[in-house]
């Protein structure tokens, strides 16, 4: 038996508004449990937020769907035997073991309980099959339902950075780094195929922040939410992973779209863009770091742009320099093939394939890609 993360989440801002405190707030996370086990822990990370965190309980349950209903209440967590926590600025906790009789298939129902006021942007926004949370006013962590009046569905993931099983020695887990378009459905459709594949002792975790680059970051509250540069992320992130064997990269589609010129976008200089040359290298750091941490590697090629509201035939040209030194160097998920078709010399969505925004792939899209992910790993 050894611990293996079971979920988790990249580390973030929520996107800037007005109010940024909490008071009086119950967070509730339904969590897929891919393994049968004994014992969790889970860990808190208030990586980016400046303040102190303080949290009066987190309690956890059992339930059957991924709703916010608890069909069994299990107790509380502790940390360093208490109830109640507080995380300094820039710092995690991991909880105390916490025995639990799970079965696979089954959900652990996490609720935060928050009283006094408490800084609450340290978080990112996660969307698939799999994924669903929810906030509520008041102490609400114990009740079995949450009042319907008084709660709301969110996709924004608080605090939760991994939830790490007791389970058996077999069992294992891969991550998939990346930005919006891993923050969204794949990884779920991916863990749902693998699954329906008889493949069920992996667990795929998820490392995605919405907009993030490999080689830049933005230093302004307008786009705060975007997260981390590679270097200052990746090693946080893919370290706290227990029982991980492997990690799917699929990044850098945001360091090609986003410079356009100051006179457009003070933020946004084209002395940004990168060169395909820099784009490689930074790949090659998420290699050598995985590498280190003794982590198989893989990549996932970009997807079409075209049409995107920043298309130019020098970004077409820098992605498709990008994709084919990924695809001559490394193992690779050829995510660009499976939902574009060549054109034209020009990389198209496929018909039905396009969430309507020329970036993002659609519903039908995501699970193609999910599939051909779990594909990759079962054909292996």
């Amino acid at each position: 038996m050894r611990y293996v993360t079971i979920y988790g989440n990249a580390q973030s801002i929520t996107m800037p508004h007005p109010q940024t405190y909490c008071k009086n707030l119950t967070l509730r996370y339904p969590i897929f449990c891919p393994f049968n086990g004994k014992k969790l822990k889970i860990t808190l990370d208030n990586f980016l937020i400046d303040e102190e965190i303080s949290i009066d309980y987190v309690s956890i349950g059992i339930g059957d769907s991924l709703s916010d209903k608890i069909t069994k209440n299990i107790g509380f967590l502790t940390f360093n035997g208490n109830k109640n926590v507080k995380i300094n600025p820039h710092q995690y906790i991991e909880s105390d073991e916490l025995d639990i009789d799970i079965l696979e298939d089954q959900y652990i129902i996490v609720s935060i309980y928050i009283k006094d006021y408490c800084n609450l942007c340290g978080g990112v926004d996660i969307k698939g099959p799999l994924s669903k949370g929810y906030f509520a006013y008041g102490d609400q962590g114990l009740n079995n339902v949450l009042d319907i009046n008084t709660s709301k569905q969110t996709s924004w993931v608080y605090l939760i950075s991994n939830i790490d099983l007791y389970t058996d020695d077999s069992n294992k887990a891969l991550i998939c780094y990346g930005d919006s378009i891993t923050s969204q459905d794949w990884p779920d459709y991916m863990l749902m195929a693998l699954r329906e594949n008889n493949i069920k002792n992996i667990s795929v975790i998820r490392k995605a922040v919405s907009g993030t680059r490999i080689l830049r970051q933005y230093d302004c509250i307008t786009y705060q939410s975007y997260g981390l540069k590679g270097s200052n992320r990746f090693m946080h992130e893919i370290s706290s992973v227990k029982g991980a064997y492997l990690v799917i990269v699929q990044q850098g589609i945001n360091d090609i779209i986003h410079p356009v010129g100051e006179d457009i976008n003070i933020f946004r200089p084209m002395s940004d863009l990168p060169t395909a040359k820099e784009m490689i290298e930074g790949i090659n750091y998420y290699k050598d770091i995985s590498n280190k941490l003794g982590l198989e590697f893989m990549v996932g090629t970009l997807l079409p742009i075209y049409n995107w509201r920043t298309y130019e035939d020098f970004r077409e040209e820098l992605k498709n320099e990008f994709n084919y030194y990924l695809k001559s160097n490394y193992k690779y998920i050829d995510f660009n093939l499976e939902v574009g078709i060549f054109d034209n010399n020009i990389w198209k969505f496929k018909d039905g394939y396009d969430s309507g925004d020329h970036l993002h792939p659609s519903k039908l899209a995501y699970k193609m890609m999910g599939n051909l992910a779990a594909n990759k790993i079962f054909n292996k």
